[in-house]
C-alpha cells in the first residue's frame, strides 16, 4: 500500500473526547469515492486508518466496548502524501518530522501498523444531525509515557488493498465498510485487470520515529 505526494459510527458506543493512547493495527483501501465538498463533487482514492483506544475515561473508567473489548476509532484519508494533504500532515505530527524527499516519492504506508499515538478526539454533528466521534489530531507518545512501558496491542493487525486484496480481511469488515468498498471503481475491476503486488518498504529510521 504506498501512498505518494501526487469519522465514526454514531449507531455504536461513541469514543469519548479527549486525547487518548492508541494503536494503530488496521488500514483498508476503501478505493476511489465521490466527496462533495462546497458545492463541488471529487472523485478521489481513499484510505480508512484505524486505531485500537487504551487507557480510561474522566471517571477512571476504562475505555472499552461492553464485551470488554478495546474500543476502536478510524478516520478516512484521501490516499496522498500531496503538501496539503491531510494524511501528510497527520503522519509528521505523528512522527515528530518531516518528510524527505525520497520518502514522498515511496511512502509504504504499512509501516505505520503496530504504532503507537496520542489522538485528540471530538464530538461534532455530521450532516445527518447525528454526533460522531472525529479524530482531530495525532501526535507521538511523550516519552514519559513510553517510559512507564506500554500496553500490550489486543487487535492483530492487517491491510485489505484493493491492488492486492486479501479476503479474508475483506470478510471480517463491516457490512458498512464492504458496501462503501463495492461501490469503487477498483472492485468492480478486480475481476478484469491483473492484481498488483504489494510495494516495497523503505530504509529504516532513527529508533525516536515511531514509522
Amino acid at each position: 500500500m504506498i501512498v505518494s505526494d501526487t469519522g465514526g459510527n454514531a449507531d455504536f458506543k461513541q469514543v469519548p473526547a479527549g486525547t487518548h493512547l492508541a494503536r494503530c493495527y488496521r488500514l483498508v483501501d476503501l478505493g476511489t469515492q465521490k466527496t462533495e465538498w462546497q458545492g463541488q463533487s471529487k472523485s478521489l482514492r481513499k484510505v480508512m486508518v484505524s486505531f485500537e483506544i487504551h487507557g480510561d475515561d474522566d471517571d477512571a473508567n476504562p475505555i472499552v466496548m461492553d464485551d470488554g473489548k478495546p474500543m476502536s476509532i478510524s478516520k478516512n484519508y484521501t490516499f496522498s502524501l500531496a503538501e496539503k494533504a491531510t494524511l501528510r500532515a497527520d503522519l509528521v505530527s505523528w512522527r515528530g518530522r518531516a518528510f524527505t524527499d525520497e520518502e514522498l516519492r515511496k511512502f509504504e504506508l504499512e509501516t505505520i501498523l503496530g504504532a503507537w499515538a496520542m489522538i485528540s478526539v471530538v464530538h461534532a454533528p455530521g450532516n445527518n444531525g447525528k454526533v460522531y466521534s472525529n479524530i482531530v489530531n495525532i501526535n507521538g507518545v511523550p516519552p514519559v509515557i513510553r517510559k512507564n512501558g506500554l500496553p500490550k496491542g489486543f487487535n492483530d493487525t492487517s491491510v485489505f488493498s484493493l491492488d492486492n486484496p486479501d479476503m479474508k480481511v475483506f470478510e471480517k469488515l463491516s457490512k458498512g465498510i464492504k458496501a462503501k468498498i463495492e461501490t469503487s471503481p477498483e472492485w468492480r475491476q478486480l475481476t478484469q485487470a491483473p492484481r498488483a503486488t504489494m510495494g516495497s518498504g523503505f530504509d529504516d529510521m532513527a529508533d525516536d520515529v515511531p514509522f
